[in-house]
């Protein structure tokens, strides 16, 4: 180890500040997809998603520390997956670059990669969302993380096969996260079923509390400007076009989901926090790869995309994926990823490769990006089934208490809100009733007595004050009756 006030001449300081910054910048969307899904589902099943979700984090954070790093980063088994040379992230240094990072310490690029291992199955609690018991969501989350996170990450972002023989591109993890979440998404929707009301409400459950919704997807749409331009590992020019392209897309794809939900019906706030959330996920692998300009193009088209693929899976499949997260994000992952092989220029990033609209036109890297696309959505679809199937026969899927009590009493015996409490309480009776009743006419016969005594006695002159005496006798007589 360098001492306190040295550093090694391949660490970047202000590389190193901008990544520190993004690293935080995507912790904060663990609680903001909390806020997002709790705003948008029943309000007994706050806590529930709170609990999935912030202790998910801490599990797999726990999980990236012990032997995360190490089997995505690690040296290679025959590009399937990395040694264990790193385990306990061991001979990680904080005062030197790796060959993964170098512009900045070994340690903060294992932090910051930490944060997307972290979140890419929680995103999955928007699809089984108010039907997995917690013992199946626990093992769910692990399962998922050990046999689909760890290989792809490694095959596309470490020394795996798709990057070593094939050099498949994804910036910021549209294939190693949305791809293989949203796949699972859809899987986890069909063997779940769906919820109670499901047709009544044709799929499309009243969210519970917008405010809350619109904190946490402003939260996301925050945080992933650190997401994306993080990844880029420098805070140069790479990182500001990413910043902008990521931008563009995100409000475009928002503006055609607002369009479309105007036209069907009235502009809805659910629908543009949506299309704003699918045009983020949509431009993540490609944000470091393209023109800025194209960054709007794309966002229009995953706009479409992702809104058009709900009718598909919900309405004409009728696939209860709750929050739509196969489509806001397993579709937009396959497109934005995709669209890599039209829109992609070396020119924005020495380490990418030219598209088919650019340089001399060739399918390749189209033809490459459509093969990882296929690749990793086959094999999370494969280990989800398996993992399902596994869990169900062990501990069970899904909720076994009345649906009316929710996650939140039935699984965790907490309370999100304490209005609920009068919910569950025993059916008022008759004589509370009238009790209540005579409390409320003797609270207005007093306040009307006390504003008419400091007007001035009635006269013939006066129809008006005398109309509310004889108001204020006649609910004396109601309130002696009552």
């Amino acid at each position: 180890m360098l001492s306190s006030n040295e550093t090694s001449s391949c660490i970047n300081t202000g590389d190193t500040t901008w990544v520190l910054i993004s690293s935080i910048l995507v912790l904060s969307m663990m609680p903001a997809l909390a806020f997002f899904e709790a705003g948008l589902l029943k309000s007994i099943n706050t806590v529930s998603l709170v609990t999935q979700i912030i202790g998910g984090t801490s599990i797999l954070s726990v999980m990236w520390h012990l032997i995360g790093y190490t089997l995505v980063f690690g040296h290679t088994y025959a590009g399937v997956i990395g040694s264990f040379s790193n385990i306990l992230m061991l001979d990680v240094p904080y005062d030197d670059c790796s060959r993964h990072s170098p512009n900045i310490p070994a340690a903060l690029f294992g932090f910051f990669e930490m944060m997307f291992a972290a979140i890419s199955p929680l995103l999955i609690t928007g699809a089984f969302a108010e039907r997995l018991c917690y013992k199946a969501f626990i093992l769910f989350i692990i399962g998922w993380e050990l046999f689909i996170y760890y290989p792809v990450a490694h095959w596309i972002w470490g020394d795996g096969w798709l990057n070593k023989n094939f050099e498949v591109q994804d910036f910021a993890g549209g294939i190693v996260i949305h791809t293989t979440s949203g796949v699972s998404a859809l899987i986890c929707g069909v063997i779940l079923g769906q919820r109670k009301d499901f047709d009544k409400y044709n799929g499309e459950f009243p969210p519970s509390n917008l405010p809350l919704a619109a904190l946490g997807g402003a939260l996301l749409w925050t945080s992933w400007f650190g997401f994306n331009a993080g990844s880029a590992l420098q805070s140069g020019a790479l990182a500001v076009s990413t910043v902008v392209t990521t931008q563009r897309a995100a409000v475009t794809s928002g503006v055609v989901w607002l369009i479309i939900s105007w036209i069907r019906h009235k502009p809805s706030a659910t629908a543009v926090l949506n299309g704003v959330i699918a045009g983020l996920a949509g431009i993540t692998p490609a944000s470091g790869y393209i023109d800025p300009q194209y960054g709007a193009v794309i966002g229009v088209i995953l706009g479409f995309a992702s809104y058009l693929s709900i009718f598909l899976f919900k309405h004409k499949l009728r696939i209860d994926d709750a929050l739509d997260v196969s489509s806001v994000h397993g579709i937009t992952g396959i497109v934005g990823s995709l669209a890599i092989g039209f829109f992609g220029q070396k020119s924005f990033n020495e380490d990418g490769r030219d598209g088919l609209f650019f340089g001399s036109h060739s399918p390749y890297l189209l033809g490459v990006q459509a093969m990882a696309v296929v690749v990793t959505g086959s094999w999370s679809a494969i280990i989800t089934i398996i993992l399902l199937k596994l869990i169900d026969k062990s501990v069970g899927l899904k909720v076994s208490f009345d649906d009316e009590i929710g996650l939140d009493e039935g699984e965790h015996g907490e309370q999100a809100y304490e209005w609920r409490n009068s919910i569950i309480e025993p059916q008022i009776t008759e004589q509370q009733i009238h009790s209540i009743i005579r409390g409320s006419v003797s609270h207005h016969i007093q306040q009307e007595q006390r504003r008419l005594s400091l007007i001035a006695p009635p006269t013939m002159t006066n129809p008006s004050l005398n109309r509310r005496i004889n108001v204020v006798h006649q609910t004396s007589k109601l309130e002696e009756t009552l």
